[in-house]
């Protein structure tokens, strides 16, 4: 549940913080006052998408950011996550989860699970076709999930397999095409004979080649030093050492270490010697040094980064050449595999199918029981499952499912996107959340404005359901709807001041007199002793209904 929202430069919303509880949260007020303000920055805080028109005027920045808690969660010891998500003005996000930086689809990925937001015109996953066939699914429960993924396994071999097939090579004249331009690849590889490291020893080389003159003439004024200054100073120091020596045995130590670096000097002395024989700077193994750099450069530019991208590469020439010339075999196996998974696929297809047409039935009797109780007295809902046979394997088998609706006796069933009424969709829409509701893992189910088109009894069957389902998930729900703000159990009052200039949104949330006075205004417009009496028999009325109606289910 989120126990807290803090919102800040949203539209009119200049910087508010809300306590939310457990149970049914009801959000009335003004119109304009900013409740759907508070429904966007939820959506936002989802990773949707933000526009420039909704951060509030004047400012550089908007910022949401929810306390969710959620006993025995991952990421948290006790319970509390902190979801932000800071935007600026030039686009710049800013989205943490504990802290954490994420990226936006990120954010999305994680508060899909936490949050589903439902509005009256909003896209929903239950407006789309493709996600019937996931709802049914998750309806049925574990046994058909683990035939579905052991059906994706199969699948995901499927179209690897056709993945091999589609690859054309074309006739035997492009293919011989393409093996003279495989071989000849491999060919300019195998002759390069490429060993991993000899570019590095190579640039090392060239380096010395390229810094020749500069190295023997600095090599010329060390050895020239050691001999005629350093090594001959050195041989008096330690003759001047020996005549002292005698005197205190401290001398002697120094005349040792002399003696070492005498000995070290013309050692090294030695070595450069030795250097300036072996330094061979013929122009023709610069030349082949050169030479050979370029030569691996050029197989560089063409296979790879490095030698050992290049060798990577000469491996799936190989393969690829191995492939082409067994390519009848190649192809006749990889038919073979493929007659055997499809086998396997449409078995458990099968299955699935008898699952689904059995969750189906199930699901049509409930859903109707729902929109019955919502006074859609002869509306009957139906689940299609349609098998199909001609082999056009998807993720989910072969099944097609939809769902459909019939709102009035005597009419045909129609797909859910084709409701004309806002009234009965809003309805329908909210039977199926019912349902689904104890086995939908979401624990926050936000509605905005999910009652327009309602009133009367309907409207009383609304908000006994929302109730209901506030017992397992949170609700929170934007109304203007005395009957839906009647039964809730925490009432918050959205309205807005006029400050310098500047429009303000504020939120109190209102005591039960308080509640009171706001269901005898969204009732009849005035707050009159009569209202009052309306509001508070409303309220009554209500609470003792809701109760035995969850009592009774």
């Amino acid at each position: 549940m989120i126990t807290n929202l803090h919102i800040k430069n949203i539209g009119i919303i200049d910087d508010i913080n809300i306590s939310l509880e457990d149970g049914f949260n009801v959000l009335t007020g003004e119109t304009g006052a900013g409740k759907s303000l508070i429904i966007d920055s939820l959506l936002l805080l989802s990773g949707g998408r933000f526009s420039k028109e909704m951060m509030r005027n004047g400012e550089i920045y908007s910022l949401i950011e929810a306390c969710i808690y959620l006993p025995n969660n991952e990421f948290s010891e006790d319970g509390n996550i902190i979801v932000s998500r800071e935007i600026y003005e030039n686009g710049r996000n800013l989205c943490k989860i504990n802290g954490r930086m994420v990226t936006v689809s990120q954010l999305k990925k994680f508060m899909q699970n936490i949050i589903d937001i439902h509005g009256q015109s909003d896209n929903q996953k239950l407006m789309q076709q493709a996600n019937h066939i996931n709802y049914i699914d998750k309806y049925y429960g574990e046994e058909l999930l683990k035939v579905k993924e052991e059906y994706a396994k199969l699948y995901k071999k499927y179209e690897e397999i056709n993945s091999e097939l589609n690859k054309n090579y074309g006739d035997d004249k492009q293919k011989q095409l393409k093996l003279d331009l495989l071989y000849y690849q491999l060919n300019e590889i195998n002759n390069s004979n490429l060993k991993i490291g000899e570019d590095e020893e190579l640039l090392k080389s060239q380096k010395i080649f390229q810094n020749s003159e500069k190295i023997v003439t600095n090599l010329s004024k060390i050895d020239s030093l050691l001999n005629d200054k350093i090594l001959n100073s050195l041989d008096s120091v330690m003759n001047l050492f020996g005549k002292i020596n005698i005197y205190d045995e401290k001398y002697n130590n120094f005349l040792d270490r002399v003696n070492n670096a005498y000995y070290d000097m013309q050692d090294l002395s030695y070595t450069i010697s030795d250097n300036f024989s072996n330094i061979d700077y013929d122009d023709s193994k610069f030349e082949e040094v050169q030479n050979r750099l370029d030569l691996i450069y050029n197989l560089k530019r063409k296979y790879g980064n490095t030698i050992e991208d290049i060798l990577d590469y000469k491996t799936k020439l190989e393969a690829e050449i191995k492939e082409i010339e067994n390519l009848d075999d190649y192809i006749l196996s990889l038919k073979n595999d493929l007659k055997q998974v499809k086998l396997e696929m449409n078995k458990l297809s099968i299955q699935l199918h008898n699952m689904r047409v059995e969750s189906s039935a199930i699901l049509e009797k409930n859903i109707t029981k729902e929109l019955k109780d919502l006074e859609m007295l002869n509306a009957e809902f139906k689940v299609e499952v349609k098998f199909i046979s001609d082999e056009i394997y998807n993720k989910n088998g072969l099944d097609r499912v939809e769902f459909l609706i019939s709102t009035n006796t005597g009419e045909e069933f129609k797909p859910l996107v084709k409701i004309a009424s806002g009234g009965e969709l809003s309805r329908i829409m909210l039977a199926i959340k019912s349902v689904f509701c104890e086995i939908d893992d979401t624990p926050i189910m936000i509605f905005d404005e999910i009652d327009t088109g309602i009133s009367g009894v309907a409207a009383s069957s609304v908000a006994v359901k929302m109730r209901k389902m506030s017992k397992i998930h949170q609700i929170i729900c934007v109304t203007h709807l005395a009957t839906i703000a009647a039964n809730a159990d925490h009432n918050y009052f959205i309205s807005k001041s006029v400050e310098n200039g500047k429009t303000f949104s504020n939120v109190k949330v209102l005591s039960e007199d308080e509640t009171l006075t706001e269901i005898a205004r969204i009732s009849t417009g005035s707050v009159s002793k009569i209202a009052l009496e309306h509001a508070m028999a409303l309220r009554k009325s209500l609470v003792r209904w809701c109760r035995k109606f969850i009592l009774n289910i």
